[in-house]
């Protein structure tokens, strides 16, 4: 038996992975995709109001260690930094990571990440509440290689998200907390990042210096943007992610 954790990325939901998952149930696996807190199709605007990246941490660590057996964790975006804090503190079997948001430490790489921090902090320095999401920031940077109709399908199923969380998230230098942090030294399960060449969410420089930080195998994918679980060639993603997997799998037996 294999069960693999997705974890859905910022303003998502576990929506997003409605077609990535189908080639590991295709295998037999179980795969479970949450909606992290506040996320949920039917959750008030407001839900999200104060939550931070510990809270979903926490809420993935909680649901892991109600499984029977140690779970591949997923991420994407946002929620690869959610399943790098959750892997600190569970027993995983594997770490998979699309276009991961860095932790605390690692440094933004493009012109592009340091434009989106100062947009955030201009929120207000304390500002917590709900962000809603910036339909044509999506269409320009992270769905910029999905066909129209799906972009349009996808961005009706947006959510706000936590201000609180994406301020730990992009603008880790002024949380004196270190919320963020994973922590020195390589994870102890096996890690794969993945980052598209076009990415300008999380570009390939900012993806190699996590898998640096955690010890992750790390490999760009050339063509591919910030979308990786729906864009073209989402496939060949997943059944690289999968054929990793295996190879891990053959060197632990």
């Amino acid at each position: 038996m294999t069960t693999v954790v997705m974890v859905h990325g910022a303003f998502c939901g576990g929506w997003a992975f409605e077609t990535f998952r189908e080639p590991f149930e295709a295998l037999g696996w179980t795969v479970l995709a949450p909606d992290l807190r506040g996320h949920g199709p039917d959750a008030p605007a407001d839900a999200v109001t104060g939550v931070s990246m510990t809270d979903y941490a926490a809420d993935l660590v909680t649901l892991c260690q109600g499984l029977a057996e140690r779970p591949i964790l997923l991420g994407h975006s946002m929620g690869g930094l959610v399943c790098q804090m959750a892997a600190r503190r569970l027993e995983i079997e594997a770490l998979v990571l699309l276009c991961p948001s860095p932790p605390w430490g690692v440094t933004g790489s493009s012109v592009e990440e340091a434009i989106t921090a100062m947009g955030v902090q201009m929120l207000g320095p304390f500002a917590s509440g709900a962000i809603a999401p910036d339909a044509q920031l999506m269409r320009n940077h992270s769905l910029d290689r999905v066909p129209a109709p799906e972009r349009d399908a996808i961005l009706a199923r947006l959510r706000p998200e936590s201000g609180r969380a994406v301020r730990e998230t992009l603008n880790w230098w002024l949380d004196p907390f270190m919320t963020t942090s994973v922590g020195p030294g390589r994870l102890q399960a096996a890690c794969l990042a993945l980052v598209g060449a076009r990415d300008v969410v999380h570009p390939p420089e900012t993806v190699r210096q996590t898998a640096e930080r955690i010890g992750a195998r790390y490999q760009v994918l050339p063509g591919m943007s910030h979308w990786l679980i729906g864009e073209p060639g989402w496939a060949d993603v997943a059944q690289m992610a999968l054929a990793w997997l295996a190879e891990e799998r053959r060197a632990a037996a």
